[in-house]
Formats: C-alpha cells, sequence, structure tokens
C-alpha cells in the first residue's frame, strides 16, 4: 500500500519545487490581467454555442442567462485568485487539490479537467466547421451536408429545414489532425500572432454589435422570455418570485420544461462554455506584480467587459434572426447572410474561424499538459510524460489526445459535446469554491496575499451556483447523467486499480524540476 492513504497531500514547498521551471517574472499589471482575460474568454461560446442557448432554452432571455453565468464565473474566479495567491504556481486546479485536499480529490479534478478540456477542443471543432461550411458555401464550394455533423444529426438549411442527416463532421476531424500535428512538432504561436488573433476575435464581436444593431427589429425580442412549454398548470402564481422558486425546483427535480424562467437558467448553463476563459487571469498569480490589487481588478473587469459584449452580441442576433431558427453550430454566420452584406459575412467568417482555430491549439495543448502533469505524478502511465527527442514535445500524450478529440467531434453532437464539457467545468469550479473554504478551516495561517472579499458568502455561492447550473445539466438529459457518472466511476476503478499504487508521492519520490519539459504554449492555465 502507498504512504498516506488516498488522502495524501504535496505540501506548499513541493508544488512550487516541482513547476520551478515554469515561473514566469511579475510582470503582468491589471490591464495586462484584463487583456489576458478577454482574449481568452471571448470565443467558442459566443460564436457557437449562443444560438442553440436561445432556440432551444431562452429566447430572447438569453440576454440574462448571460448575466446569470457571468456572476457566477466573477465568484469562481475569485476564489481561484486566492488559491493562486497561496500556491503562486502554473498547473490549474489539478494542483491546488493535490495540495490541499489529497491526492484522491486531485485525481478527480484532474478526471473533470479532461472533460473541460479534451471535449471543449471537440465542441471547438464542430462549431468551426460549421463557420468553414458557411464561408465555402459563400464561394460555391459545397461540402456533403452529410459529411458535416456526427451521426443521426440534422443537417438544416439557413430556413431551419432538414436537408440531410449527418455520418461524420469530416471537417471538425481534419481541423483537430492539424492542430494535433503542430502540437506534436512544437510549433509555438509568438505573442505578436496571439495578439492578432485577440484583435480579430473582438474586432469580428464589436463590428458585428455596431453594424447588426442597425438590422435589429425589436420585435423580435418580445416576449424576452417566451412561455414556458409545457404550461404550468392552470392556477399556478405568475408572479417573477413564484416563477423563480417553481422554476428552481423543477430543476432539482428534473422536470422537463423549455422556455420560461427555467430554460432561462438552464441556458445559463449551456453558455457557460463561453466563458471557461477566464481562467487564464485567474491562475496568473505568479505573474502579476500585484496580486492582491491586480488579479480583482483583471478578473472582475474582464468578465464585466465580456458580459457587456455577449449582452449585446445575443441581443443582436435574436433582433435579426428569430430565435426559433438560431439552432444551428454557426448562428453569427446565420444572421450576418441574413443581414444581407457580401463583404461583412466574409470578414465575419474569417474572423471566427482565425479565433477558433487558436482556440482549438490551446485546449488541445491544455489537455496534453494536464496529463503531462498526472503522467510525472505517477498518476498515468509514464509513456504520457515521454518527450520526443527532437521535438521536445509529449508526442505520444499529444497524439493520444489528438487521436480521441477527433473522434469526439466527428461522432458526437455539438450538444452532447459542449453538455459534457459544461458538467466538468462545474463540477470542478464548485471544487475550487469548496477548497477556498476547506483551507480557510485547515489552514487558517497560510499567507494569502489576496483573500476572496465577503468570505464565506462568496464561495458559498460560488458552490450553491455551480450546483444548480449542474443539476439543470444533469436532470435533463439522461445521456448527459449517464456517461457523467459511468465516466466518473471508470476513473475511481482506474485510480484504486493503478494510480494509486504508482504514485509517486505514495512511494516518496519527489518529482524535481530539472525533467525534461514539452514546449510550452499560451494556454487558460498560464
Amino acid at each position: 500500500m502507498a504512504n498516506g492513504g488516498i488522502f495524501r497531500r504535496k505540501s506548499v514547498a513541493q508544488i512550487q519545487s516541482e513547476h520551478e521551471h515554469g515561473e514566469l517574472k511579475r510582470t503582468l499589471g491589471a490591464l495586462n490581467l484584463t487583456l489576458l482575460g478577454i482574449g481568452c474568454i471571448i470565443g467558442t461560446g459566443i460564436f457557437v454555442l449562443t444560438g442553440r442557448a436561445a432556440a432551444d432554452f431562452a429566447g430572447p432571455g438569453i440576454m440574462i442567462s448571460f448575466i446569470i453565468t457571468g456572476t457566477l464565473c466573477a465568484f469562481v474566479a475569485l476564489c481561484y485568485a486566492e488559491l493562486a495567491s497561496v500556491l503562486p504556481v502554473s498547473g490549474s486546479a489539478y494542483s491546488y487539490s493535490y495540495a490541499s485536499m489529497g491526492e484522491v480529490v486531485a485525481w478527480v479534478m484532474g478526471l473533470l479537467l479532461i472533460l473541460e478540456y479534451g471535449l471543449a477542443g471537440s465542441t471547438v471543432a464542430v462549431g468551426w466547421s460549421g463557420y468553414l461550411v458557411s464561408l465555402l458555401k459563400d464561394v460555391n464550394i459545397i461540402i456533403p451536408p452529410e459529411l458535416t455533423a456526427a451521426p443521426g444529426v440534422a443537417v438544416k438549411d439557413a430556413a431551419g429545414n432538414v436537408i440531410a442527416t449527418g455520418l461524420m463532421n469530416l471537417p471538425a476531424m481534419a481541423a483537430l489532425l492539424a492542430v494535433t500535428a503542430l502540437l506534436v512538432r512544437g510549433v509555438t504561436e509568438s505573442t505578436t500572432v496571439n495578439n492578432i488573433i485577440v484583435f480579430i476575435k473582438v474586432g469580428v464581436v464589436v463590428a458585428f454589435i455596431g453594424i447588426g444593431a442597425f438590422y435589429v427589429n425589436p420585435d423580435l425580442w418580445t416576449p424576452l422570455i417566451p412561455p414556458q412549454d409545457p404550461p404550468p398548470p392552470p392556477g399556478t402564481a405568475t408572479d417573477i418570485f413564484s416563477q423563480i422558486w417553481s422554476a428552481l425546483v423543477g430543476i432539482v427535480t428534473g422536470e422537463e420544461s423549455r422556455f420560461g424562467v427555467s430554460g432561462v437558467i438552464h441556458a445559463a448553463a449551456v453558455i457557460f462554455f463561453a466563458y471557461l476563459g477566464f481562467e487564464a487571469v485567474s491562475t496568473a498569480g505568479a505573474e502579476s506584480r500585484n496580486p492582491a490589487r491586480d488579479m480583482p481588478i483583471g478578473i472582475l473587469a474582464s468578465l464585466a467587459i465580456c458580459t457587456i459584449l455577449y449582452i449585446l452580441t445575443s441581443a443582436v442576433l435574436v433582433g435579426i434572426v428569430p430565435y426559433q431558427s438560431l439552432d444551428n453550430p454557426a448562428p453569427i454566420a446565420l444572421a450576418v447572410n441574413e443581414i444581407g452584406l457580401g463583404w461583412f459575412a466574409l470578414l465575419v467568417k474569417i474572423g471566427a474561424l482565425a479565433g477558433l482555430s487558436s482556440v482549438m491549439l490551446v485546449l488541445l495543448y491544455g489537455q496534453t499538459r494536464i496529463f503531462y502533469t498526472m503522467s510525472r505524478d505517477g498518476l498515468l502511465p509514464s509513456v504520457l510524460s515521454k518527450v520526443h527527442p527532437k521535438f521536445q514535445t509529449p508526442w505520444v500524450n499529444t497524439l493520444l489526445v489528438g487521436l480521441l478529440a477527433c473522434f469526439a467531434a466527428g461522432f458526437m453532437s455539438l450538444d452532447a459535446l459542449a453538455d459534457l464539457s459544461n458538467v466538468g467545468a462545474l463540477t470542478a469550479f464548485g471544487v475550487v469554491c469548496a477548497t477556498v473554504i476547506y483551507l480557510r478551516f485547515t489552514s487558517p495561517d497560510l499567507r494569502r496575499p489576496f483573500r476572496v472579499p465577503l468570505y464565506p458568502v462568496v464561495p458559498i455561492l460560488g458552490v450553491l451556483m455551480c450546483g444548480l447550473l449542474l443539476l439543470s445539466l444533469l436532470t435533463r438529459s439522461d445521456h448527459t447523467r449517464t456517461f457523467f457518472l459511468g465516466y466518473l466511476a471508470i476513473g475511481m476503478v482506474v485510480y484504486f486499480v493503478y494510480s494509486m499504487r504508482s504514485s509517486k508521492l505514495g512511494k516518496g519520490i519527489l518529482v524535481t524540476g530539472h525533467e525534461a519539459q514539452p514546449m510550452e504554449l499560451p494556454h487558460k492555465d498560464d
């Protein structure tokens, strides 16, 4: 039996020693952190998932859904900031859990981050495919619709008519194979290229808001929250507080309904994906000049700016296209086609493709980093941390991640991918909020350059809101619930059969920071 049992923990000093090679200079101020957050947050969610959430759950109330999700992310990000100030290392919530709540919790966090990063990359690829198909159609290049969607998924035209049933999403698979090849070779994005892509992404969103506003039909905004379907029983109170209470009860009990207040809350869970990039800010404690002051400014400012942009974008989107027609992997492309400005449609689609390409690269690299770290700790086979002698990248790990993501993008629907990725992220973020409370009780004397304001209200609200949105996803989809619970069960079997016995910490082996490391790319954990 390995030493210390399943709750053995790494010391803060040990984690800092292991990651010493990756530490960066403290050069980031509040403005740098805010721009970093904006660049990482704007991407997949707004370009891909907004349409589905509006069409199926919230209608024009998608604007309220963005406020709900932005508020939750502010709570979670503040909790991340405190942990980053206690453990100012690169390595995400996996490292935080290993040092605070023990190895088995770190293992579960690793499983959750695999869902968040790996399936998120596949989700992005499906959205990328939608924009590519739309762009190619503009130049009279038609990809057979059966090859642009997962098996059994209905492919619709601009009018919402079903024109084919998918066999596989070939463009999404090709995109991920190309990204995997780049990662194996260690092609690193330069800061200049990153900045250009961020500028393009933000520019496309701002241009869509500015130009699209002139084509909005305000009548499409009413009713802001479409009536619940199926409607509540006759005699049910209809004031807003009664609707909120009924929605919360319905989420807990698994009551099936669309639209209404419960639909707005469920849409908030669906579009949670749109905010995942805030981790880039919340874990930048090691690079911040003054974490206690700059971290909350960067977090809250980037979240506030992106929330405003998201609300305005969704307002323009549902004001141009009836929300019932927005169940499309490229909703903004659908809207710009409706406007009828050819040059603008071309600009938006190229900008979306550029931005989503960058996000795919970042997410797949983030997944390889998680596998690499867990492998170095002995929790996964050592081959996953094997570095290529020429490219200096973890090539076996990268090929495995790329092939798995490619399969998921080709043969799983956008709905399933996004929901599972959100389930992993919401569970992980709930654990992060709980970890802040846990450390306050067990290690009150730890030096905390940044402390969560309004403690314990903020972390408790973070846990509760993550739990509410998580329940909303799990109770509405038997497939999502079955997959997630089965995935965790298999993961725990792997831990007790292999990982617990192979753990280097359990064997008393120190993982030093002098081992060969993969090349670094900008990613969400930096």
